[in-house]
C-alpha cells in the first residue's frame, strides 16, 4: 500500500473480487514524492505516461465500442494513509490522442496538493508523516449525470450509526459522485436505487458482502451508474466508531469472521468512551431550535461560530461549535478548534461527516431549517447571533439553546458482552 497508495490499493482488490472498476493506471508515491522534491516529473516518466494513456484509451475503445471522441479522465490522490478531502481531485479531463500535456499538469497539480495547508494541518492532527507523498491514480471518466438510468453515490456495508449489518448510503440520480460527498446537494437514501434500479441495487448489495468478507470488516465504497452500468470508484476500510465499531465486532465474531480475541483488540479505549456516548436528556429537548442527521456521537456544548477562522480565534475564550451551511476541507483548521460541528446540508458520507467522526468531533448534519448567514444563523424563525450559547447531540441529530441536563446513554448489549470477553468470560 505505500508504494500504490491506499486508493489504487482499494481498487486492485475489487479487480481481484471481479468487481467492475473503469479502467486506469497509478503513478506511485515515488512519483508523488519526485514531483515535491524537484517540482518536475521524474527522468522517463513522459514516456511511461505516453504508453500508459495510449493502453488505457485502447481499453476504453474496446469497452465502450467508441473510436471518435478523446479519452475523458479523472486525475486523484491516494496516499498510503486515508486523509478523505485533503487533497485535489480533478474530474472530467479531456486527453487529445497522442497530447499528455493535460494528464501530466494535472498529476503535478494533484501530487502538490499534498503539501498544502490543510494537508499538513490533518497530518499532524492524526500523527502522518509528512514525507510520505502520494500516489497519483489516473482512471477513464464514468458519469453519473449521463442520464435518467445514471446515479452516483456511497454506500457503507453497515450502518456507520449503529453497526447494524444492512447496507446504509447516499444517491444523487444524474449527478456525479462528487456531489454527495460534497453536501451540497440534498441526497437520498440508498434505498432509493432499489426503487429506480432494482438490478443495480442487487449488485451493489452483492458487491458490498464479498468486499466485508475480503476486508473482515465494515466498509466503505463509492460508486458511480452509468446508463445502468455500476462502476466501483473506491473502497476502504469503513473506521467506524463508539456503538457501531463495537456492535461490528461482537457480529463478526458471533458470524465466525474474527475470534473473540481479536474483536476485543480491534475496539479501541475511545470507541468504549463512544460507546457510553451521553445523550441531552428528554427535558432538554422541549426547545429544539433545529433537527438534523446525528453523524458523529457525543453531546457538545459552545459558542456559534460561523466560520473556521473565527472558530479557531473564538475558541481560546471556551468551547465552540463551527455553524456552516457545509464543510469542506478549508474548513479543517475551524473543525479542529471546535467542539461540535453543525452544518445545514449534507448527509451521513458529506464531508462534514466523515471528518467529524475520524476527528471524534461531535457532529449534526443535514439540518434543513438552518440557514447560515455571515454573522448569524436562523433556525425556523429564531436568530442565532454569532457567540449564542447552543448544544447539539451527534446521535440523536437536535440543537438546543444554551446547556441542557445531559445523561448517560443506554446500556448497550454489545458492549456488555465485549467487556465480558475481555475479562475472559465466557458469555454467549
Amino acid at each position: 500500500m505505500g508504494i500504490l497508495g491506499g486508493k489504487a490499493h482499494g481498487l486492485v482488490v475489487l479487480l481481484r473480487l471481479g468487481l467492475p472498476v473503469p479502467p486506469g493506471f497509478v503513478l506511485t508515491t515515488e512519483v508523488g514524492r519526485a514531483f515535491l522534491r524537484d517540482g518536475r516529473p521524474p527522468p522517463g516518466l513522459d514516456a511511461e505516461l505516453a504508453a500508459a494513456v495510449a493502453d488505457l484509451e485502447a481499453a476504453v475503445r474496446r469497452g465502450s465500442g467508441d473510436t471518435g471522441q478523446a479519452l475523458r479522465v479523472s486525475v486523484r490522490s491516494g496516499g498510503s494513509v486515508s486523509m478523505p478531502g485533503m487533497m485535489d481531485t480533478l474530474l472530467d479531463i479531456g486527453l487529445a490522442p497522442g497530447n499528455t500535456g493535460a494528464l501530466e499538469r494535472a498529476i503535478e497539480a494533484v501530487a502538490a496538493s499534498w503539501d498544502t495547508p490543510r494537508a499538513r494541518t490533518y497530518r499532524d492532527l492524526h500523527g502522518i508523516p509528512q514525507d510520505l507523498g502520494t500516489a497519483v491514480t489516473v482512471q477513464a471518466m464514468v458519469f453519473g449525470d449521463r442520464d435518467d438510468r445514471s446515479a452516483g453515490g456511497v454506500a457503507f456495508s453497515r450502518d456507520p450509526d449503529t453497526g447494524e449489518p444492512v447496507p446504509f448510503g447516499e444517491v444523487l440520480f444524474g449527478r456525479r459522485g462528487d456531489d454527495v460527498v460534497s453536501g451540497r446537494t440534498r441526497t437520498r437514501p440508498l434505498h432509493g436505487l432499489a426503487d429506480r434500479l432494482p438490478a443495480v441495487a442487487a449488485e451493489l448489495g452483492e458487491g458490498l458482502r464479498r468486499i466485508e468478507q475480503h476486508y473482515r470488516d465494515a466498509c466503505y465504497v463509492e460508486f458511480t451508474v452509468e446508463a445502468g452500468t455500476l462502476w466501483f470508484l473506491q473502497v476502504r476500510p469503513a473506521r467506524l466508531v463508539g456503538r457501531a465499531a463495537v456492535r461490528v465486532a461482537v457480529d463478526l465474531a458471533d458470524d465466525g469472521v474474527i475470534d473473540r480475541s481479536e474483536a476485543v483488540r480491534r475496539v479501541s479505549p475511545e470507541h468504549l468512551r463512544q460507546a457510553r456516548t451521553p445523550r441531552i436528556a428528554r427535558t432538554g429537548l422541549r426547545d429544539v431550535l433545529v433537527r438534523g442527521i446525528g453523524a458523529s456521537p457525543g453531546v457538545a456544548s459552545g459558542r456559534v461560530a460561523t466560520s473556521a477562522d473565527r472558530a479557531v480565534r473564538m475558541a481560546v475564550d471556551g468551547p465552540v461549535l463551527l455553524v456552516r451551511p457545509e464543510t469542506s476541507p478549508l474548513d479543517l483548521h475551524g473543525i479542529a478548534a471546535a467542539a461540535g460541528l453543525l452544518t445545514a446540508r449534507g448527509g451521513p458520507a458529506s464531508h462534514a461527516a466523515v471528518v467529524a467522526r475520524a476527528m471524534g468531533v461531535p457532529a449534526v448534519v443535514g439540518a434543513a431549517d438552518l440557514v447560515v448567514e455571515a454573522a448569524s444563523s436562523r433556525a425556523g424563525d429564531r436568530v442565532l447571533p454569532e457567540g449564542t450559547l447552543i448544544t447539539l447531540d451527534g446521535t440523536g441529530g437536535e440543537v438546543v439553546l444554551g446547556r441542557p441536563r445531559v445523561e448517560a446513554g443506554s446500556a448497550d448489549p454489545h458492549l456488555a458482552r465485549l467487556l465480558g470477553w475481555a475479562r475472559g468470560e465466557a458469555r454467549p
